[in-house]
């Protein structure tokens, strides 16, 4: 025991301790606080690593209080950094799809109003592209601007119309034949001012939209999506682990499993911090629920 305190001697000289001190401390069991953060780092690394590394401070507190976790914005944020994790950053846009100055255009039939009341009352829709080893893989999305649920969506090697066509009939088939009332957004792209994709659209009963012309606001909930697309997927921490994009079909794998989380598990401000399939089921249920009451009147 004199030689271990022999050891220490130097230490509480610097520290200005007596080596009695210095003992007590070190034998001091964790405190409540130590002990807490010791559970919760970990638990807060899982949630991070499980929703492809892209959380923030807000969305991994909200994820862990609906895992049943009672901790702090402010408790998170000091874990976060203890654990050296942060949140996905958004770059700027590359503009993808060019206008055809000979079609037709659509009429405007959103205005920036990129609100509905109801799925299936406004969809938007956008292109952008992934640079590969192969290529240059082409993206598109169609979102419900309810929910931001992504109803279709297709990746391709190319970016004509048919690609465009190919995610309208993935939505088609996931959301119904028949939506009557439904407005289609779009920027001016050849793709979506061509006579196929507005017959397409009449199939369903769906009026095309198009904004204005080099006016990222007039189709900024696409562009939205989009951006945080490339944030947390194509330039995000997952690319970290996975290695640059070596294929279309890479791209396209990583996108299906990207398409499936960000319907069924991302949070999303915009919806109260719930996934949209939940902000779906939720507007059901509470359509039911009103459609029983009316009944009982």
């Amino acid at each position: 025991m004199a030689g271990r305190r022999l050891g220490v001697e130097p230490i509480c000289r610097v520290l200005q301790v007596a080596p009695s001190t210095y003992y007590a401390a070190k034998g001091r069991p964790l405190s409540a606080r130590a002990r807490r953060d010791a559970e919760l780092g970990p638990v807060l690394r899982q949630l991070w690593e499980e929703n492809y590394r892209v959380y923030g401070v807000r969305k991994l507190w909200k994820e862990a209080r609906r895992a049943g976790y009672d901790v702090g914005r402010d408790q998170v944020a000091r874990l976060m950094r203890a654990e050296g994790i942060a949140g996905a950053v958004r770059t700027k846009r590359v503009r993808t799809t060019r206008r055809d100055d000979k079609a037709v255009r659509y009429p405007d039939l959103v205005k920036r109003d990129f609100t509905a009341t109801a799925p299936n009352g406004l969809w938007v829709t956008d292109l952008t592209f992934v640079p590969t080893w192969a290529g240059i893989a082409y993206v598109c999305f169609i979102i419900d601007a309810f929910s931001r649920m992504i109803v279709g969506w297709r990746v391709a090697s190319h970016m004509r119309t048919h690609m465009v066509l190919d995610a309208l009939e993935m939505a088609r088939w996931s959301r119904g034949t028949h939506l009557g009332g439904l407005r289609c957004h779009s920027d001016a792209g050849s793709q979506f001012t061509s006579v196929r994709y507005g017959e397409r659209l009449a199939e369903i009963g769906a009026a095309p939209s198009i904004g204005t012309v080099a006016d990222s606001y007039d189709n900024a909930l696409a562009e939205t999506v989009n951006g945080y697309y490339k944030a947390e997927l194509i330039r995000g921490p997952i690319r970290d682990q996975r290695g640059p994009w070596k294929s279309v079909e890479d791209v396209e794998l990583a996108t299906l499993g990207w398409v499936h989380w960000h319907n069924t598990e991302r949070l999303h401000g915009y919806l109260g911090d719930l996934p949209p399939a939940e902000y779906e089921q939720a507007h059901y249920a509470a359509q039911r629920t009103n459609e029983q009451l009316v009944g009982i009147q």
